[in-house]
């Protein structure tokens, strides 16, 4: 019997070393349309910005260009870094992109700026608020989306009564705490930063308030997946990732390299430690190897689905390994 928990793709739209965001973004379209086809269930991508390495900054443009290409999937944002809008601009993106694609837009809020300080402030230079106001953000972002009331005086328009799902996303206990309070779905960035990945789990599990947008706690966990045909091919392809970390643990970001880049004695031992600390939550290797290794974690976490990233520096093999866990996951076959 195939694995019943949904897979779902948290893309971040990498930028490889000799190549350019346009090429990011048409490999973008292309992993999105496989994954439409596979039967994964969420396509989603995530805000940063001054990182040469990421090429969805501008994230709700790029949601457009996804969900236009695809017929199926849901696509959103894993997600957009509330602290860096204005609620309103949130809510006029997400309304006109849920007008066009309905029924199918997802939208993930963060409270971290996604980038650099400097940049940070650069991002909201015209702004007065910051992360100690995420709270009363999320909340008037979700008034945004409910029908007009009496006399309100500014509405979202493309947004008004189309209720967008909104989900909380984090890294620490904080977001998994007001997801809880508030009654939204959860996703965990565990991919890079698993630290606190069960007690979050356990934090939202065990104060979540029902509401109106769910009745009852819903988990997703990310991870690292990398799938190859055999456990040493998918291996190989992880050394981007963990040069990616290395490099990360002394202050330097950049493209995403090729894997026979990474050469394990130019690092120290912390650089080594902290790459792979960071990358805890993944599952590398043969299609078998991968789907065992995902069932553990979601043995260990009760995930209620899974999104799947892969930073793979060939384009053909990311192709491939998102194909792979879909087959070894039983995907292919429910959607045909």
């Amino acid at each position: 019997m195939p694995p019943t928990t949904p897979l779902s793709v948290l893309d971040l739209a990498p930028v490889t070393v000799g190549s350019t965001a346009a090429d990011a973004l048409r490999n973008t379209r292309e992993l999105a349309q496989l994954a439409d086809r596979c039967g994964y269930t969420r396509y989603w991508l995530a805000e940063h910005h001054n990182m040469t390495g990421i090429a969805s900054a501008a994230t709700a443009v790029v949601i457009g260009h996804v969900a236009g290409a695809t017929e199926r999937i849901r696509v959103g944002a894993g997600g957009i870094m509330l602290p860096n809008h204005a609620p309103l601009v949130i809510a006029e993106q997400f309304g006109t992109l849920e007008s066009l694609f309905p029924g199918r837009i997802d939208l993930g809020l963060g409270r971290a700026p996604g980038t650099d300080q400097l940049t940070a402030r650069a991002l909201r230079r015209n702004r007065m608020g910051s992360d100690d106001s995420f709270p009363q953000d999320v909340l008037e972002l979700q008034a945004y989306f409910r029908p007009v009331q009496p006399n309100q005086a500014v509405q979202a328009v493309p947004g008004a009564g189309l209720a967008v799902p909104i989900w909380l996303l984090g890294s620490s206990l904080y977001s998994a705490e007001l997801a809880a309070h508030l009654g939204l779905p959860f996703a965990f960035a565990s991919h890079f930063a698993p630290r606190f990945l069960d007690r979050a789990i356990e934090l939202y599990r065990s104060r979540f308030q029902p509401s109106e947008a769910l009745d009852q706690p819903h988990v997703a966990v990310a991870a690292n997946a990398i799938a190859a045909d055999s456990d040493e091919q998918a291996q190989h392809l992880m050394g981007s990732l963990r040069l990616r970390f290395a490099a990360m643990a002394r202050g330097v970001r950049g493209q995403l390299p090729p894997p026979e880049a990474f050469i394990e004695q130019d690092w120290s031992p912390a650089e080594l430690a902290f790459a792979d600390e960071s990358l805890a939550c993944s599952a590398v290797g043969a299609p078998a190897t991968v789907r065992s290794q995902l069932q553990a974690l979601i043995a260990r976490t009760g995930a209620d689905e899974m999104i799947l990233t892969a930073q793979i520096f060939d384009h053909g093999a990311r192709l491939k390994s998102f194909a792979l866990v879909a087959e070894a996951w039983g995907l292919a076959d429910a959607a045909a």
